[in-house]
Parts: structure tokens; sequence; C-alpha cells
């Protein structure tokens, strides 16, 4: 059964993108009260000898969620075997990766709330009671097996904690939600990662990649992997404000951090629906993208920035984008105020 696992054990792979995560509690930044709590209970777990308690993270893409289930457990000393829900496909896969693993060790599913549900019910007794009852033949000769599974943690991450069932998520005992950065916390990523990618850069140069990464320590290290390839072309490899300025632009990214489909998702709202409100449905069809990629990825930065905001109706833009756009609002006579749904 092990050798069909849908899983990866945590193998840190040689590529720059592992060797950007922060390693420990001390060099992660950001997520002051997050990170207090997940570091006050691995010590508690550590001094009494047992197996941290469950954990439950939640937030927006590209936060680092995954990054503290690794340095959670470097701290505790533990391997970390990996997986995603929706790669769990029977309930056979999930009892294979369980008794898998060592007393203390992390079993990390991301995406949890992607999980089906039939799976789901197995995690239940798993998480409590430390067993797992699987059922071998059908009909007639169906009988269940009760497998006694080591003391484990399991951590889970979640982009849509609101998907999660109740049962479930009564049986996380330590819950987190990562919000967004600020423009201090990325720039301090930034210089951190540049360092580790042996580029020169001068902290205009940090400030300006930060406050255009939307809030996402990800997106940070990725617009700077992209300016550092700017800089070494046209710079002689040293990044300023004025460098990072003009290889953001040339990248579609402006001043406020939005790229061409931010952009365009503005633009289609105001020029074919008169400025909302329209449905999740016929935006997406409009702009021949997913809306769970439109919901997750685009729409939180909109409506966080003040772009967009929900209504009973549907999405409608502010005045914030006609602004910048540069669109002239048009007058409606008659109209009245959207409530906020």
């Amino acid at each position: 059964m092990a050798e069909h696992l849908p899983t990866e054990f945590n193998k840190k792979n040689n590529n720059q993108d592992n060797t950007l995560r922060p390693s420990s509690f001390s060099e992660f930044v950001g997520q002051e009260k997050v990170r207090e709590r997940l570091l006050l209970c691995v010590e508690a777990a550590k001094l009494r000898g047992e197996a941290l308690d469950h954990v439950l993270l939640s937030g927006p893409p590209g936060l680092g969620k995954t990054t503290l289930c690794y340095i959670i457990g470097e701290a505790m000393g533990v391997s970390v075997k990996t997986t995603s829900g929706p790669v769990i496909e029977k309930p056979a896969d999930l009892a294979g990766m369980l008794t898998s693993l060592n007393h203390g060790d992390i079993l990390f599913i991301d995406e949890i709330h992607r999980m089906q549900r039939t799976v789901e019910e197995y995690l239940y007794s798993a998480m409590e009671d430390y067993v797992i009852d699987i059922m071998i033949d059908q009909g007639a000769n169906a009988r269940s097996i009760r497998l006694e599974l080591p003391k484990f943690t399991l951590i889970g991450a979640t982009t849509r904690s609101g998907l999660i069932s109740a049962p479930l998520r009564s049986r996380f005992g330590i819950t987190g939600r990562l919000d967004y950065y600020s423009t201090n916390e990325l720039a301090k990523i930034v210089a951190r990662s540049a360092g580790l990618l042996d580029v020169e850069i001068d902290k205009s140069g940090a400030i300006e990649v930060a406050r255009r990464s939307r809030g996402t320590p990800r997106i940070a290290n990725n617009l700077l992997r992209r300016v550092r390839d700017y800089a070494q072309v046209v710079a002689n490899g040293k990044i300023s404000q004025d460098v990072a300025d003009a290889a953001l632009q040339m990248l579609d990214i402006d001043a406020s951090g939005l790229d061409e489909m931010d952009k365009r998702i503005l633009r289609t709202i105001i020029e074919k629906f008169n400025g909302g409100p329209i449905g999740l449905n016929s935006l997406a069809v409009s702009i021949a993208e997913e809306q769970d990629t439109i919901e997750d990825v685009y729409e939180p930065y909109l409506i966080q920035e003040g772009y967009i905001k929900r209504t009973a109706r549907g999405r409608v833009v502010t005045q914030l984008a006609y602004d910048l756009l540069g669109i002239e609002k048009p007058f409606r006579s008659g109209q009245q105020e959207e409530l906020p749904f």
C-alpha cells in the first residue's frame, strides 16, 4: 500500500523556492500573534514529551501556512509528511499515510477543505483516539479492522475555512488565521530573500518591491526574482527604487500592486456592466477566467483595497476603480445605494 500513496514526504527540494523559506520561528517575519501562539504550544509539547495538538491554519494563498508547518516540524524535531485534500481519494490512502507515521510525526494536508467527506470521516477517530477503522471486503464477507496509530499531529491548511465541516474543525486544538502582511514586513522578507539569492538591493528597492506585492510573501519573492533578472541585464545587478520601478512597470504591475488581470476585471465591470452589480458567473465568463480563481486570487485584494464591493445583487466597483483607470463615473438618476452583502 505504501508504494502507491498520493503523498510527498518531506524531502526538502533543492530548488530556490525552498531556500527562501525560513526554517525557524525566529526567521519567520510577521503574523506575530499566530507565531507566538504556535511557539508557546511547541515549547509546551516538547517539555511534556508529547505530540503537538492538531493545528488548523487558514488564510489567503501565499502567506506562509506551509512554511509554518515545516517550521513546527523542525522545532519539534519530527518528520513532516505532506499531501493535499483532493489527492486523498480513498480511505485506504489515508490509512496508509497514517500507519506510516512515527510517534510525534506531522501529517500536513493542504487545501483540507477539499477533502472528500467519506475520507474526512475516517479522520475523526484518528485525530481523537489515534485509531482508524477500515472495512475489508464487501457484502457478507465485509469486516472492520481497527488499526492503532502512533500519536501524531495533523496540520491542516485552508484558504476557505468556511468550507470546513464543524465536526472536523472542532477536532483542531490550535487554530490560527494568517492575514496580509504590511509593507514594512514584506520589505524585511524581500531583503532577506535578496541576501539568499545573492543579489544586491537597497532599502528603497526592497520597499518598492514590497508595496507592490499585494501583502503576500510568495508574490514578493516572485517579483524579486523578476526584478533581479532586470537588474542583472540593465543595471549591473543592483536593485534600487528606480530599477525596481522600471522592472515592475515592464511587468505591468502598477504602484498599487495591481496587474493586468486586476485592471481587466475592473474595466470589464465598468465598461460592459456599467459598474455593476454583476454576478460572479457573468464576470468569469466575460474575462474567460474560473470563478474560483477570481474569488480566491483576485477579488480579496481588490475588495481589501476598496476597488470592489460585494452587494446582495453582485459585485460593484467603487469610485477608486474609476479614478485608477481614469474613467469618469456616469451619473445614473434614481440610483440607490447598494446594501453591503
